[in-house]
């Protein structure tokens, strides 16, 4: 009688165990439900071949400064400045991981101090480099137009877009000097007869894990 009581306990711990068994087999592969939190800002850094022609200014887009363009100016945009020979060592030694992020609300504001933002448009951050300072210096400030930047000038680039409110985010990014760059198209809220696109830049300079908090804002001339 113990015998068989002996037996049927140890056929019943055998199978209370398989069945525990079958219990964490299923739980190895389970159904996640993602987290809806942040999405949006993870979403940010896009890593695709993005066309980065309005860096050569071969768009139409208004980089008047607050104080205006001279004729001279204006001639001179015609004619397409020879960029400086791309410094590859320079960029080499620039970190491609980060942990800071960059944050902020993309607009322009008119006499009012009425706020226009740049609605789901796409922005980008430019490591501060000789060969972005010459953009910076003679095509955004001067409003020369430049010959087609160099193609390796793609994979320094961070890209992000702005959301319905103009709030926009860069994550991941390393220690340094940027030039925070992105354009609003405004119309006849703006005194124009058809739309343009406005081009505002910036410099920002992030360290470590800053969470730097920088709108990129103009006044319309």
């Amino acid at each position: 009688m113990n015998k068989l009581i002996t037996v049927f306990m140890v056929f019943f711990i055998l199978f209370l165990f398989n069945g525990c068994v079958n219990r964490e087999l299923v739980l190895d592969n389970p159904k996640v439900i993602q987290s809806q939190d942040n999405t949006w800002g993870q979403q940010t850094n896009i890593e695709e071949n993005v066309d980065i022609s309005d860096l050569d200014k071969d768009m139409p887009i208004d980089t008047e400064t607050p104080t205006g363009i001279s004729e001279d100016v204006a001639k001179a945009a015609n004619e397409k400045m020879e960029r400086v020979t791309f410094p590859a060592a320079e960029y080499s030694k620039l970190s491609r991981n980060g942990k800071g992020t960059v944050k902020g609300m993309i607009y322009i504001k008119d006499a009012y101090e009425k706020k226009i933002v740049g609605t789901n448009t796409r922005l980008y951050l430019n490591p501060v480099t000789s060969y972005s300072k010459q953009w910076y210096n003679e095509s955004y400030l001067g409003g020369y137009k430049m010959q087609k930047a160099d193609t390796r000038l793609f994979n320094y680039l961070r890209f992000t877009a702005s959301d319905a409110g103009g709030n926009f985010a860069f994550y991941g990014v390393p220690s340094g000097d940027y030039y925070l760059i992105g354009t609003v198209k405004c119309g006849a809220q703006c005194g124009y007869a058809t739309s343009k696109s406005i081009r505002i830049a910036t410099e920002v300079s992030i360290s470590g894990n800053q969470v730097l908090q920088s709108d990129l804002s103009r006044m319309i001339d």
